[in-house]
């Protein structure tokens, strides 16, 4: 059964295995030179006194090879999945053949267990083996980038997770839909569902994030200071912000206040200036200080900062990042695929019962 199986797949596997080769040999042939450039360029560069355009133009190198690899690990499970695991199943129910197949001298359990083996661990091999040469070959590019969270999804072992759980939805659409193209289109379906889901609203949740306060700086035009005012390191991993007051109650999002999340002042009738969405500043501004239309954009004088910044301080607004520390990524990386091999055990597990069961 095992050599069947393989003379059914080995067309697939011999383009893949092409494939994968033909990448091997691009990365084999640019890595040296690319680490060489860093060691030569970047390395050295903060005794030059040049690291600003050094490590941009180093960014820059092999930058189109970089975003093809990239596209090519995040899109090889989808690949699996759709012209790998939905037709393994639902082409042999829509041609009848595992009516033959299943009365010969191989059981129906055992012709579908080795199936879903052989084909589910090539799809994991394939992306696994993308995945760790790109991470070994751009590894001084992402060194220099800084946060490991922004290319998550295309480096380590997680497409591992992302591949075997493609291919097992692959093989459940077929056995539930019976024809092999509606179930390769709701298998690049689902996986994308899936995969934005889970990133978007699950992966930072796995472990529980942690939370810093910092006091509240007045967002002025010109004036960047990155999430928690700065605090935050470059690799960690940013969730949310928001401006709370005194009593812990949130009057913002992302740096601003008040009901659209914006921040900004108005000039009273009286003379006095009112923090939008907070309440009424107890100081005095400086005359005509308060920029409007076209001046909102423009750098503020140093006397209306130091007003502003009193307000701020008088209602006691502090900014509340939540943020995943950088030293978590590898554990990211493990619970992903884990949950990942988890589900796809569970899908194939159910393909499998559901053939052996349900299917005449």
């Amino acid at each position: 059964m095992i050599w069947l199986a393989w003379r059914q797949f080995r067309v697939q596997a011999y383009v893949a295995l092409a494939l994968v080769a033909a990448v091997g040999v691009a990365l084999g042939v640019t890595g040296p030179a690319l680490v060489h450039a860093y060691d030569t360029v970047v390395r050295t560069c903060a005794a030059h006194g040049d690291c600003g355009p050094a490590t941009q133009a180093f960014v820059q190198r092999d930058h189109l090879l970089l975003i093809g690899l990239g596209v090519a690990v995040i899109g090889a499970p989808a690949l699996v999945g759709t012209f790998w695991g939905a037709p393994l199943i639902a082409r042999e129910l829509e041609n009848k053949t595992y009516r033959l197949a299943w009365t010969q001298s191989v059981t129906r359990a055992r012709w579908i267990a080795v199936k879903l083996a052989l084909v589910g661990v090539a799809s994991a091999a394939v992306a696994g083996l993308l995945s760790l040469m790109l991470t070994w070959w751009s590894s001084p590019i992402d060194t220099v980038n800084g946060n490991p969270y922004a290319i998550f999804d295309t480096r380590d072992i997680v497409p591992i997770g992302y591949a075997a759980f493609a291919f097992a939805l692959g093989v459940t659409c077929g056995v539930l839909i019976r024809r092999t193209v509606p179930a390769m289109a709701a298998t690049l379906a689902g996986f994308a569902v899936v995969r934005v889901f889970f990133s978007q609203w699950i992966r930072y949740r796995l472990i529980a994030p942690l939370h810093l306060e910092t006091a509240y700086r007045v967002p002025l035009p010109g004036v960047a200071f990155g999430p928690g005012n700065g605090a935050l390191n470059g690799k960690d991993a940013f969730i949310s912000e928001q401006t709370i007051d005194r009593a812990g109650h949130v009057v913002g999002l992302f740096g601003g206040v008040g009901p659209d999340g914006i921040f900004g002042f108005k000039q009273l009738s009286d003379g006095a200036t009112k923090l939008i969405g907070v309440g009424r500043c107890p100081n005095t501004f400086p005359v005509s200080s308060i920029p409007t239309g076209a001046d909102q954009h423009a750098p503020p004088s140093r006397a209306f900062a130091k007003a502003a910044q009193e307000c701020v301080n008088h209602f006691d607004l502090r900014t509340l990042v939540t943020y995943q520390p950088f030293n978590r990524y590898w554990s990211f990386q493990w619970y992903e695929m884990a949950v990942y091999l988890v589900m796809a055990l569970l899908l194939g597990g159910f393909s499998y019962w559901w053939l052996r069961r349900r299917t005449p």
